[in-house]
C-alpha cells in the first residue's frame, strides 16, 4: 500500500497523508482520527529513508547515552522520546559507555542517517567528534552539563556546583572528615567535575581532600570496597560523598551488614535519587539531577530549530536547570 492509497481511502490528498506522519498538530482531529484508521486497517507503513531524502533531512534525531541501562538517564530518554514523538520525529539511541572514542563512533553512524539533529552527553569529545559537531548542518544539543561558551546547545547544570552543595551541606551538619568516592567506571567526566566542588570546599575550609578511587567495576561492589577502605584508616572518615547512588547503596549494604550505625558513625550522600535510594535502610541523602526536565528541554530546543514548534530566541542561553538536595536518614 502506498501513500497515494491511503490518501484514495481517507479522501484527501496524499500531501495530508504525509503531514499526518510528518506534522501531525498540522492536520485537524477529525482527519487525524480517519487517516490513523486506515493506517491501522492496512497496516501502513511509511517509507521514512524516501521521505529522508525527499527533504534532504530525516525525521530521526540521534541521541548517545553513557548507558542505556542506567536509571539516572532514563527518565531523560523517556520524557525526550515522548516529546518529540508527538511531532512525527523517532529517536536512535547508541550507548558510549562512558567512552569518548564509542561516542565518536556512534555519531558518525548517525551522520549516515542525515539526521534532524544530534544529542551528545556532556561536553568530553574526541578531537575528531568536536570537528562533526563543528562542521554540522543540523542542531546539536549537549545535556546533563553545562558549558555556555561551546557552540552547541547547553541543556543542564553544573556538575562542579553539585559537589559544591553537598559538601557545603555535610560542613553544615557538622562533619569535617570528608570523603570523596570517585566512579569505578573509567570514562565519567561529570563525577570529576563533583569531586572538584568537593575538594574546593574543603581547601576554603583549609583541609585536604580525602579522595578514594575503587579499583572494582561493579557499583555496589565498588561501593563496598571504598567505605571498608576509608573506615580502616588510621583517622577514619566521619562523611562520604559517592559520585552516584549505586555507590552509596554499596556502602550502607556493607554498614549494614557490619552493625556499623549510618549517620552516626559516618554519613552517606549519594546523586541521583535512583528508585532504591528512599528504599534503604536508612534511606540515602542524595542530590537529584533534572533528569526529566533535560529531556523535555532539549527536545524544545531541536523542534524549536527544526521549525516544528515556534522558537523562543532565548532558549540557546539557557540558565542552569535545578537540582535538589533530598535530605534523608544517611547524612
Amino acid at each position: 500500500m502506498t501513500i497515494s492509497d491511503v490518501a484514495k481511502r481517507v479522501g484527501v490528498s496524499a500531501i495530508t497523508v504525509s503531514r499526518y506522519f510528518t506534522n501531525p498538530e498540522k492536520v485537524s482531529a477529525d482527519l487525524r482520527e480517519r487517516i490513523a484508521l486506515v493506517v491501522a486497517e492496512f497496516g501502513y507503513v511509511p517509507n521514512l529513508a524516501a521521505g529522508g531524502l525527499a527533504s534532504a533531512r530525516s525525521r530521526i534525531v540521534g541521541m548517545v547515552i553513557p548507558n542505556i541501562s542506567s536509571p539516572i538517564f532514563a527518565n531523560t530518554i523517556q520524557s525526550f522520546s515522548d516529546r518529540l514523538s508527538l511531532h512525527g520525529y523517532q529517536l536512535l539511541l547508541a550507548s558510549s559507555y562512558f567512552s569518548r572514542e564509542l561516542e565518536e563512533n556512534a555519531v558518525r553512524a548517525f551522520l549516515g542517517w542525515t539526521p534532524a539533529a544530534i544529542v551528545l552527553t556532556g561536553h568530553f569529545h574526541t578531537d575528531a567528534t568536536e570537528t562533526l559537531i563543528e562542521r554540522a548542518s543540523f542542531p546539536v544539543v549537549e545535556t546533563w552539563d553545562l558549558q555556555p561558551q561551546r557552540k552547541p546547545i547547553q541543556v543542564g547544570f553544573l556538575h562542579r556546583d553539585v559537589g559544591r552543595d553537598a559538601t557545603q551541606y555535610l560542613f553544615g551538619k557538622g562533619y569535617r572528615r570528608i570523603a570523596f568516592v570517585q566512579n569505578s567506571g573509567t570514562g565519567d567526566y561529570r563525577s570529576l567535575d563533583r569531586r572538584d566542588g568537593y575538594t574546593a570546599v574543603m581547601a576554603e575550609h583549609g583541609l585536604e581532600p580525602i579522595l578514594f578511587a575503587p579499583t572494582v567495576l561493579p557499583q555496589l561492589e565498588a561501593g563496598e570496597q571504598s567505605f571498608e577502605a576509608l573506615m580502616k584508616r588510621d583517622n577514619p572518615v566521619d562523611a562520604i560523598i559517592f559520585a552516584n547512588d549505586s555507590l552509596a547503596s554499596g556502602a550502607i549494604l556493607s554498614a549494614q551488614r557490619k552493625g556499623i550505625n549510618i549517620p552516626e558513625k559516618c554519613a552517606i550522600f549519594g546523586f541521583g535519587d535512583y528508585a532504591i535510594s528512599e528504599k534503604l535502610s536508612p534511606s540515602l541523602t542524595t542530590i537529584r539531577p533534572p533528569a526529566k526536565e533535560i529531556g523535555e528541554v532539549a527536545a524544545s530546543c531541536i523542534l524549536a530549530l527544526t521549525g516544528a514548534i515556534p522558537q523562543d530566541a532565548e532558549f540557546q542561553h539557557l540558565n542552569p536547570l535545578p537540582c535538589e538536595l533530598i535530605e534523608r536518614e544517611s547524612a
